[in-house]
């Protein structure tokens, strides 16, 4: 079974459970437009949009290799407060696979962790929510952490839901960047690995 056969079943078996498409890109960090495409079983076009699938599960596996790549991060976020000369005193982790990542940074930095879940069912506008078993945003400088920056949208909401409820989003990681920007909202965007589609 060819990559795009297994991506075509992993996009319908997350439909099949009842994932929106937003969702289902998310699942699976490719575009809305790869998964529309995938959904249709690649029919719609002759060749899928240009798009790139990030699977990064030899390093999730197993802790000690976060661990490092939490290091790595580490050392961005002190070289962007350098730049900044500024401090920074919480990680928000971006529900689902931008915790465990921030949980290892914020315990590498001996600094606070924030835990934050985005509003799926109502698309940009979803404000979100943080988990009240751990830190705040109020009055505080936030990094904020994704696996995968791919349209913008999630790390948006995350920095509208730091500006609404009074903190100040300071940098925005991810694993890999499959944009071209190296800011969103004001806010600096750094990524262990950025994409291109030539």
């Amino acid at each position: 079974m060819s990559t795009t056969e297994k991506l075509i079943g992993q996009a319908i078996e997350l439909r099949e459970k009842g994932l929106a498409r937003e969702e289902i890109a998310k699942e699976m960090h490719v575009s809305e437009e790869t998964v529309g495409w995938l959904l249709s079983r690649g029919k719609d076009a002759d060749k899928p949009p240009a798009d790139v699938y990030i699977g990064w599960r030899s390093m999730g596996v197993y802790s000690q290799r976060l661990t490092h790549m939490a290091r790595i991060f580490a050392d961005i976020i002190i070289e962007e407060c350098a730049k900044a000369g500024t401090e920074v005193d919480s990680i928000m982790g971006v529900a689902i696979n931008g915790i465990p990542i921030a949980t290892l940074i914020a315990n590498e930095m001996d600094i606070e962790l924030v835990i934050y879940r985005p509003r799926r069912d109502q698309g940009l506008d979803g404000e979100g929510s943080i988990q009240s078993n751990f830190a705040g945003v109020r009055n505080k400088r936030i990094v904020i952490v994704d696996d995968v920056l791919s349209s913008g949208n999630t790390m948006r909401m995350g920095i509208d839901f730091v500006k609404k409820n009074q903190g100040t989003p300071a940098l925005c990681l991810a694993i890999v960047n499959k944009q071209k920007f190296n800011e969103l909202d004001g806010v600096p965007v750094r990524a262990l690995i950025r994409t291109h589609v030539v």
